[in-house]
């Protein structure tokens, strides 16, 4: 059984001053649990259906909760729960300046919505992009819509928030720092390194201009025809796919 006290920290962990209070998130879905339970991720509680338990093994370190149905609707934050919710520590981060010298990473300036930044972060993973800086005003890792629509990516793929603007500064002439503009470079012309940043902006207002005086790579993703009128822009979930996965064609 769910007590009230316990109920009332998990609703709370849908607000970010909460979730900044405890250090914890919660993570709902058989696949999405699994992954971090099978991660470096401190698991603190599992709470799950009978029929789930018997259909899966935790390890006995592990606190465990059974509950109905009924009991994991009120605290769940789908619209279907899907068997289990786990409470979890969220990570140190640990910033390495040199990361990006070493390999490719992304860096998102000021994504607002949870559904794109946990988009981007399971882009990422497919892609063995395992670092992803963003700039404070990025929406948060451990929300849990964020949370779910990584698809257990956010095991995976380090998420470090930091005065990003300054953070590429200082990288400026160190490694490629590349960005998407509409004056771009078409990417499919472009010579691309293996080694660097992709800053990917904000999906209104773009790259801002603290961070765009800090790309020296301007990309262009063209339109087909190029001739022919078509959308303003990409989402930027969709751009970032089409970007990395040219970037890990040309490693191929």
């Amino acid at each position: 059984m769910i007590s009230k006290s316990l109920q009332k920290q998990i609703h709370s962990l849908e607000l970010k001053k909460f979730r900044k209070e405890s250090g914890l998130f919660v993570a709902e879905g058989g696949k999405t649990v699994i992954d971090i339970l099978n991660s470096d991720i401190e698991c603190c509680k599992i709470i799950a259906t009978e029929e789930w338990l018997s259909e899966n093994q935790i390890k006995q370190d592990i606190p465990v909760l059974t509950a109905s149905e009924e009991e994991l609707q009120r605290i769940s934050f789908l619209r279907t729960p899907q068997g289990v919710l786990g409470l979890f520590r969220q990570r140190e981060s640990n910033i390495d300046n040199e990361i990006p010298k070493r390999e490719l990473c992304i860096a998102l300036d000021d994504v607002q919505d949870p559904g794109n930044l946990g988009t981007i972060i399971r882009i990422a993973d497919w892609f063995g992009i395992e670092h992803v800086f963003c700039s404070m005003n990025t929406a948060d890792i451990y929300n849990p819509k964020t949370v779910q629509a990584t698809m257990g990516a956010i095991c995976r793929v380090k998420v470090h928030y930091i005065d990003l603007p300054n953070y590429l500064k200082s990288l400026k002439g160190e490694v490629p720092i590349y960005g998407t503009f509409l004056n771009g470079e078409n990417i499919y012309k472009k010579e691309l390194k293996q080694k660097g940043i992709i800053v990917m902006g904000n999906e209104g207002n773009g790259i801002g201009k603290r961070c765009k005086e800090c790309v020296d790579e301007h990309l262009f993703i063209p339109n087909y025809p190029t001739d022919r009128e078509t959308s303003e822009s990409l989402n930027v979930s969709t751009a970032t796919a089409i970007i990395c996965a040219e970037f890990r064609r040309r490693a191929i």
